[in-house]
């Protein structure tokens, strides 16, 4: 009688520019070669992890392997979460181009070596972010792991997406960022952290972060930590393009934290809104426009290290 399957492995064939689709072959062969026991789905379409991530958790599999980017994860997290007390864990072969949230939890980046990372006993509890919006009379929820981001980095994120396919890795994101800083305007937003009071201020962008990368490979939170109960909020205030121009390089090592127009707090909750469009990222992919809260859920997710 065959073994049962301890694992869910769900790919996306299009993560990192089609990445995935090509270093399937391999990954199955290293999967087989280590013994894991595992099913195997391939996403259609955007949201498609969610709906499989959530199918497999309740088919009591012990682990769902997300095979792409920290897209992929984003989806695959929200679909683990939204079946309540589960006990499934998360694990990671990476093949995307931003490669954040393996950064942060320190998972390999080689395929290879996080196959074998699946053979771990080792679970780490982080935390998960909560971002809750509602705008002409509709609302939304959506969980995010690493990073979230209103304003510059998110109007960046959404030009890099429409970048032509030889724009590829790393290269996306500072070709995403100088294209938007053609156009772009900062915006006066309100923001409130946690019980204090709202204030309003011309920034650049706000980020919540999680996780200490985001962006592939921006150091954008270097003292953030994925399991301390906290979000880092990093206020990038009413910067001028020549000044960030100046000071984008130092955001790869985490110094831009110590620029005289970025402010780092720490907060539980956050609540950000604008008279302006506010267009909101998390862990890469656009969640849409309006006002949002940010909250997080203390340890919900395990994560195979």
């Amino acid at each position: 009688m065959p073994q049962k399957a301890v694992a869910k492995v769900i790919v996306n064939p299009v993560a990192g520019c089609g990445a995935s689709a090509k270093h399937w072959p391999h990954i199955k062969q290293q999967l087989e070669k280590l013994g894991i026991k595992y099913d195997v789905v391939f996403t259609e379409r955007v949201g498609h992890a969610i709906e499989l991530a959530r199918e497999a958790t309740k088919q009591h599999y012990r682990y769902i392997v997300a095979v792409g980017g920290d897209g992929t994860i984003n989806e695959v997290v929200n679909g683990l979460l939204s079946v309540p007390d589960h006990q499934v864990a998360l694990g990671v072969v990476n093949t995307g181009t931003g490669s954040d949230f393996v950064r942060s939890l320190g998972i390999p980046r080689n395929p290879d070596r996080a196959c074998h990372h699946l053979l771990s006993d080792k679970r780490i509890k982080v935390d998960v972010g909560v971002i809750e919006w509602g705008i002409n009379g509709t609302s939304g929820k959506r969980y995010f792991v690493n990073a979230a981001g209103v304003g510059f980095d998110a109007e960046a994120t959404e030009t890099r997406r429409k970048l032509p396919k030889i724009f590829r890795g790393p290269v996306s994101y500072v070709v995403g960022v100088f294209k938007t800083l053609v156009a772009y305007r900062n915006k006066r937003i309100k923001i409130k952290l946690d019980e204090t009071d709202e204030r309003h201020k011309k920034v650049l962008s706000v980020i919540v972060a999680n996780g200490k990368y985001f962006g592939g490979g921006m150091k954008v939170a270097p003292d953030a930590h994925l399991a301390d109960q906290l979000f880092e909020v990093l206020t990038i205030g009413d910067i001028g393009k020549f000044e960030l121009v100046q000071a984008f390089p130092r955001v790869y090592k985490g110094t831009h934290v110590t620029h005289p127009k970025v402010k780092v707090e720490r907060a539980s909750k956050v609540d950000l809104s604008s008279v302006e469009r506010l267009l909101l990222q998390a862990d890469g992919e656009i969640i849409g426009e309006g006002a949002f809260r940010f909250s997080l859920l203390p340890g919900a997710l395990s994560v195979i290290v």
